[in-house]
This record gives structure tokens, C-alpha cells and sequence, in this order.
């Protein structure tokens, strides 16, 4: 006869056998998960976004942090509207179009770089200021791009807000750059990087119009998601200095995405700066912890504030 106590003995070593075993298989099960698939909203092919969220999937790939999918939208505006019904879980974002956005669930994982409006007219015009769009036909950015909403806000801002005053026509940023071209429209006003590939060789001379006189009234009114920013000469050909609007950009998630998963986006930010610089970014690097978490009116999702105060207290 066995003794009570050795089998007691042998029950709490098969116990602790199968409770190894098990712990095992739930291991062997996670170690073996896909990372988590998350749709990001960027824009049209060619544009800032679109690069950027090309480089930020390459790097999640290559951390196996995440599968990070790139979804071509018109922009900021239809990239909120993907974030609200759930087509993607990130999306990348104008700071303006967020800050008015209606709805109150947004969650940022950083302000990743700076785009500039461009308002861009033929070399050859003589069109001096945006006050000279007066009548003209003028792209104004596609349906659902941010590029709209500044354009609105700048021809309120000059006096140009009435019927009729301005002849707009709402196009992608290649259509515009051929439109232009075919004296089509008169001029071309988008949000991008330095230089927009659409523009950096487009099939005829291009001159960008100087915004400074603007910026002020922008910021009156709408705060700091406008900011004055310096385009430098000969980006777009032979061209001087001219002073534009800089609008922060921001990357989202929505609050339904986990903590440790927005944490690892973080991670790649910070640690994978270096290759996360689309080629159309100069001057606007701000792939830094201090400059990351400067979302303004939109709130750090909770993964990733912690995943910085982790980091840097």
C-alpha cells in the first residue's frame, strides 16, 4: 500500500508536470502569434504621407513589432473619417484638421514632422499674391484631403471667401500638377514635404507664393497648429526664399489599440529615427522625444505615454 503522503507527493508532481506542460504549449502558441495587423490612413501616392508610412512599415516589418499596412486615402480629412468607422486603426493627420475634428476619441502616438502649404503658381505668371487669385481657378486639394481646410481658412484670411471669388477646383496633387501645366487652373494649393515629388520636376517652371503675411492671422484664429515656416530658395527650380504656413503632423491610433502595441510604435519612432525620414523632409525633422509628444490639443493614447515617461521620465 502506498503511503497517504507519497501520494500526495506524486499528485502535486503530476500537478506541477502538467501545469509545465501547459505553460509550454501557451508559450510555444504566443511565441508563434502573427504580430497584430494595424491599417494606417496616409494619402495620395507620392505625397509626405504616403512616404512616411511606407518607411514606418518597413521598420515595424523589419522589428516584427507590428504589420503596419498602408492605406491610400485623399488625406487628413478622410484619414479621421477612416479612424472614426474603424477602416484603420492609425491614421496620419494634419494637427488643424484633428484640432476641428468633431469627434472627442482621438489618441495620438506622436507629432512625427512638419508639413508646408504650398501655394504654387507658373514661373511665368503674374501672379504675385494670394490676393491675385481673385477670380482665377485654383486647386484647392482633393475631397477629404487637409489641404482643403487650409485653403478655406487662407482665403478667409485675404479677403477671397465670398461666392465666386475664387474659381475652386478640388484635385489630387498630380492631376493639379498637370492642370497647371495645360493652363488649366492658375494655381495649385496643397500640404506636403520639401520637395513634393508632383512639383520637384514637373513639366514646367512653378514659383511658390509667399504666405507670410498670413500666418499671423491664421494663429489668431486658429492658435498654434500654424506656425510661420521658411521654404529655402531652389527647391522647386530656381526660386527665393519665401515664407509659408508649417502644420504639425500627427500619428494616431484609436484608443481601441492596445497599450503594448502603440508602446512598440513608440519604440520604433525613437529608435528607428534614422530611417524614418522621407525623402521629402527637409527641414522638418522631428523625430525626437521632445518633439513627439507636442500633439497640442490631442492627448497621448496611454500606451504611448507611458511607453515615454518610461523612457524619459
Amino acid at each position: 500500500m502506498v503511503p497517504p503522503a507519497a501520494l500526495l507527493s506524486r499528485r502535486a508532481a503530476l500537478r506541477a508536470g502538467l501545469l509545465a506542460v501547459s505553460a509550454a504549449a501557451v508559450g510555444t502558441a504566443c511565441a508563434s502569434d502573427p504580430p497584430p495587423q494595424l491599417r494606417l490612413a496616409s494619402g495620395e501616392v507620392g505625397g509626405f504621407f504616403w512616404e512616411f508610412a511606407g518607411l514606418l512599415a518597413d521598420a515595424a516589418a523589419a522589428t516584427a513589432t507590428s504589420e503596419v499596412v498602408p492605406l491610400t486615402t485623399a488625406g487628413s480629412l478622410d484619414n479621421l473619417e477612416a479612424l472614426d468607422s474603424r477602416r484603420a486603426e492609425l491614421a496620419l493627420t494634419l494637427a488643424d484638421a484633428a484640432y476641428s475634428h468633431p469627434s472627442r476619441d482621438l489618441a495620438a502616438v506622436g507629432c512625427v514632422y512638419e508639413n508646408y502649404f504650398q501655394v504654387a503658381v507658373r514661373a511665368d505668371s503674374g501672379i504675385e499674391t494670394v490676393g491675385d487669385l481673385r477670380g482665377r481657378p485654383v486647386s484647392v486639394g482633393a475631397p477629404g484631403s487637409g489641404a482643403t481646410l487650409v485653403s478655406q481658412r487662407i482665403f478667409d484670411a485675404t479677403g477671397l471667401s465670398g461666392p465666386g471669388a475664387v474659381r475652386e477646383v478640388q484635385m489630387s496633387m498630380s492631376l493639379a500638377a498637370h492642370a497647371l501645366s495645360d493652363n488649366e487652373i492658375d494655381a495649385v494649393m496643397w500640404a506636403g514635404g520639401l520637395p513634393t515629388p508632383a512639383f520637384a520636376d514637373p513639366p514646367m517652371a512653378i514659383r511658390l507664393l509667399d504666405l507670410g503675411a498670413v500666418v499671423a492671422d491664421l494663429r489668431r484664429e486658429f492658435g498654434t497648429a500654424y506656425e510661420s515656416v521658411l521654404v529655402p530658395a531652389n527647391v522647386y527650380g530656381e526660386h527665393p526664399e519665401v515664407t509659408t504656413v508649417g502644420i504639425p503632423n500627427l500619428l494616431l491610433a484609436h484608443p481601441d489599440v492596445p497599450d503594448r502595441t502603440v508602446a512598440e510604435l513608440v519604440g520604433l519612432l525613437l529608435d528607428q529615427s534614422s530611417s524614418l525620414v522621407p525623402r521629402q523632409a527637409i527641414g522638418s525633422q522631428f523625430l525626437d522625444a521632445r518633439s513627439l509628444v507636442m500633439t497640442g490639443a490631442i492627448p497621448l493614447h496611454p500606451g504611448a505615454e507611458a511607453e515615454y515617461r518610461r523612457r524619459h521620465g
